[in-house]
């Protein structure tokens, strides 16, 4: 092949690499609504009281850690494991709800911003706090979750530069 042709070829390279880009980039922004997705969802039936839901997207082996500020705070393995402490954690409030906020991709990590509101047993006063949790995925399942009390905390461990945010 001639110096000639492979200039000329250059222009339908470059297209193919555009469009393998083009759709790597689409599969990483559906990946990214998928987990968002799915996220949502567990917020949603955790703040509603379906806990099966809630652990629908965990892997079996998913290890789930909670600061040990937090109450039941610790680390539990599996979903099994996981649903109790979710169910233990809602039984010491009158109320609670979980709202995410926003959600930032981090490569394989999700971090998501939560606004918890609570209402302790034989009060009418709501407490609120703004936390963050990193979900870490692999084939669309949940391995890791770490709870965060800090959200800076939670974007330096996550890895997330700033011009993610």
């Amino acid at each position: 092949m001639s110096k000639d042709s492979n200039i000329r070829r250059l222009p339908s390279l470059v297209l193919m690499l555009a469009a393998a880009w083009s759709l790597t980039a689409c599969n990483y922004g559906t990946q990214t609504e998928q987990m968002v997705s799915a996220l949502r969802g567990a917020y949603s039936a955790f703040n509603r009281g379906d806990y099966d839901a809630a652990v629908q997207s965990l892997d079996p082996n998913v290890e789930w850690s909670e600061p040990a500020e937090f109450p039941g705070g610790g680390t539990y393995r599996g979903p099994n494991a996981v649903k109790q402490y979710l169910m233990h954690s809602r039984a010491a409030w009158a109320q609670i709800t979980s709202e995410p906020e926003q959600f930032i991709r981090a490569d394989n990590r999700i971090v998501v911003f939560v606004h918890a509101r609570f209402r302790a047993k034989g009060s009418s006063e709501w407490q609120d706090s703004r936390l963050a949790d990193v979900y870490l995925f692999r084939d669309s399942k949940v391995i890791q979750m770490r709870a965060f009390a800090n959200r800076q905390e939670a974007l330096r461990w996550a890895r997330v530069a700033a011009a993610d945010r």
